[in-house]
């Protein structure tokens, strides 16, 4: 097996009924990017970064809860007094590990939200007029819940624009649900047997294969046309930015290698650009009552532009 396949099968014998999410998961991990999980509690968000990290040994997994009281600080670190030294010692924060579960994300503040934006972006930090550089494996998975539960900010746009993708989990079926508490009556969880089945060299390597997988002149062009066409819509307040093109394309060449092809379709690019694109846009308020959805918009988009030959 590949390495793709190690992780999907690793993944699959903790969460049930989530396959689909799990490639979208694995694909974001592959391009480079970072994931955004939007769900209501109990859908399993949390344990996928787990078993995520669990499965590729030597990654440092940490996770960060955010909540209303946290502080940039809290995740960045913070510089301490040594009392014999008389010098201060910077104290690296949870921030510094490959696999960041940044938890119920939108309960902080936006000050605090944007403490991250350095970091995904640029995969650096910059502390105290000091820049750290991180490992070359830097993977956020963050959960939110949806934006109309008590206590919680939206995002700010530009941090939604450092995602590469926005999924959902939802309800599992019940036959699936069953088998999820009959492994409850076996008295441990399956993520506590769960070990690694691949290495941060093979990760690595798997990133650079995808990065490999050909995308034509033709389909690159249909990937701009696809996200400026976002930019010309009177329901759309802030539109995607070349950052989705980029996302897109990534997002597009990892899911043509787990399909197990060597260049990337128009098929591939549709399949994957409302989950790339919607979460970027901004519709006014207009728009927004009349229950239109950047998804739905998207989606739209996709059956008015052009397919390539």
């Amino acid at each position: 097996m590949n390495t793709q396949q190690k992780l999907e099968q690793s993944i699959c014998s903790v969460i049930r009924g989530q396959d689909e999410l799990i490639r979208k998961a694995l694909c974001c991990l592959a391009a480079g990017g970072h994931l955004l999980l939007e769900d209501y509690p109990g859908t399993g968000k949390t344990t996928l970064a787990k078993a995520l990290a669990q499965s590729i040994s030597g990654a440092e997994f940490q996770r960060i809860q955010f909540t209303p009281d946290l502080l940039p600080s809290d995740i960045l670190g913070v510089s301490i007094l040594d009392a014999r030294t008389s010098e201060f010692n910077f104290r690296k924060g949870p921030i510094f590990s490959n696999i960041l579960l940044a938890d119920e994300i939108n309960r902080a503040s936006p000050r605090t939200q944007s403490a991250l934006l350095e970091v995904m972006a640029e995969e650096q930090a910059t502390v105290e007029g000091e820049t750290y550089q991180f490992d070359d494996l830097f993977f956020v998975i963050a959960t939110q819940n949806p934006v109309e539960f008590r206590g919680t900010y939206p995002l700010p746009e530009a941090q939604m624009d450092r995602f590469a993708m926005q999924c959902s989990l939802g309800y599992i079926s019940n036959a699936e649900e069953v088998s999820v508490l009959t492994d409850q009556q076996l008295g441990v969880h399956p993520i506590k047997q769960l070990t690694s089945k691949v290495s941060l060299e093979e990760i690595m390597l798997w990133r650079k294969e995808v990065a490999e997988v050909a995308v034509s002149d033709e389909l690159k062009d249909y990937i701009v046309r696809l996200v400026s066409a976002t930019r010309g819509l009177p329901e759309v307040k802030l539109a995607a930015s070349p950052r989705a093109s980029l996302a897109l394309m990534k997002i597009s060449q990892a899911m043509s290698y787990m399909l197990g092809s060597d260049f990337v379709t128009p098929d591939v690019i549709q399949s994957c650009a409302v989950d790339v694109i919607a979460h970027r846009l901004v519709l006014d308020a207009d728009a927004k009552y009349a229950g239109k959805t950047a998804r739905n918009l998207v989606a739209k988009i996709l059956t008015e532009v052009e397919v390539p030959a």
